[in-house]
């Protein structure tokens, strides 16, 4: 292995559509050779999800120095997805050639001070200017990067719902590995906490964006009876503490409770007609549980239950590719598939349907879709060469 990866055997066709490659981040002159695999532009965007082991400042200030003229957005991730499927340690690229993709990116530099008013209005302005400068383009999409240890997804899509009119959105919260320590967004070579990056895109390429996960509620409700909502915690559920009480339902040892027990079962609520993950991200030492996304008081809680992960996967992305493959897609993958993946043993035959069907993205520690921040999901968009049927 020379620690260097791209997509080939794409059909030239295809591969004029979008632009993919990756990299180990620790192979000599990593980003250069990126940039090469990728080739040349101009393109209208260019993607990069970085491994949390790189160094992500100098990574993302390389990759302006090598794409002049681009808008260049990226994340740290919680894991990879390349060519092979799963991937860790690497920095895969996605790259949309002005040919066929025109891009208008919206930064939101303080999660701590989201401005609705002021976000809407400048998201309407990016979206006009793709209307005036592609008009014969009628697909478009937008791709949400946002720090996944913000605690701010939840209030963020609710402000971004405003500004989109008919424009799909689905997105992913950065990770830090399994650490949970720090996590990073970036545009152009500027790195940043408690931030976030908007993609606006407009195509000729028809376009899918889709939110799937293989998981489906049960009998066992469970109430919210206590909880700190502004740091996503449950302290009780029934008026008992919380990690007991989820134990004691799920008849494990509440000492035994770990990443793949939360993986293996989930809660979810019921939104707008349908189930929602409310995913449980650690316990802490004193029984405490720690949630992905927003939790409050009263709230209702069922325990979920997964189908089959493989069959699920393979069924669901075939659909996608029912009148044709996609030339590329485009994923935000919740960390707690690719840790039932791993528990299960089921990694490698997992990867092998992401690299059949031409997935690439990463590992997320949450996602978005529409207007709902989510868990557990995989969400993300389907591009299919011009003139495909849609």
């Amino acid at each position: 292995m020379d620690g260097f990866g791209d997509f080939g055997a794409l059909p030239e066709a295809d591969a004029a559509t979008v632009r993919r490659a990756h990299v180990r981040h620790d192979a000599p002159g990593a980003l250069a050779e990126l940039a090469r695999r990728v080739g040349p532009g101009p393109f209208a965007l260019v993607v990069l999800f970085v491994t949390a082991e790189a160094d992500f400042a100098a990574t993302m200030a390389e990759a302006a120095r090598l794409f002049p003229g681009t808008e260049i957005a990226g994340c740290t991730t919680a894991g990879e997805i390349g060519d092979q499927g799963y991937a860790d340690g690497e920095i895969v690229a996605v790259a949309l050639p002005q040919a066929h993709f025109a891009a208008a990116t919206v930064v939101i530099d303080d999660l701590g001070r989201i401005a609705a008013d002021d976000l809407v209005g400048r998201m309407v302005r990016a979206r006009q200017q793709l209307i005036e400068s592609r008009p014969g383009w009628h697909w478009e999409f937008a791709f949400l990067m946002v720090d996944g240890l913000s605690v701010k997804e939840d209030e963020l899509v609710s402000a971004i719902v405003g500004g989109l009119g008919p424009v799909p959105l689905f997105g992913g919260s950065a990770g830090d590995g399994r650490r949970f320590g720090q996590t990073f967004v970036a545009h152009g070579g500027h790195a940043m906490a408690n931030a976030a990056v908007l993609a606006f895109v407009r195509t000729d390429c028809p376009v899918k964006v889709f939110s799937l996960d293989h998981l489906h509620p049960t009998e066992t409700r469970m109430v919210v009876t206590e909880a700190d909502p502004a740091r996503r915690i449950v302290r009780r559920i029934n008026a008992e503490p919380a990690a007991r009480e989820y134990a004691r339902l799920l008849g494990k040892d509440p000492e035994q409770l770990s990443t793949f027990t939360f993986a293996a079962n989930p809660v979810v609520v019921r939104f707008g007609g349908r189930h929602h993950v409310r995913a449980i991200q650690r316990v802490l030492d004193n029984g405490d549980l720690v949630f992905f996304s927003a939790i409050d008081e009263g709230l209702v809680l069922t325990l979920a239950e997964p189908e089959d992960m493989l069959a699920h996967l393979d069924r669901e992305l075939s659909r996608l590719a029912r009148d044709g493959m996609p030339a590329a897609i485009i994923a935000c993958d919740c960390i707690l598939r690719r840790v039932e993946a791993d528990q299960t043993q089921k990694a490698r035959a997992v990867s092998a349907i992401l690299a059949k069907n031409r997935v690439v993205g990463f590992s997320t520690y949450g996602e978005q879709v529409a207007g709902m921040h989510v868990n557990q999901t995989m969400t993300g968009v389907a591009i299919f060469p011009p003139g495909h049927g849609g």
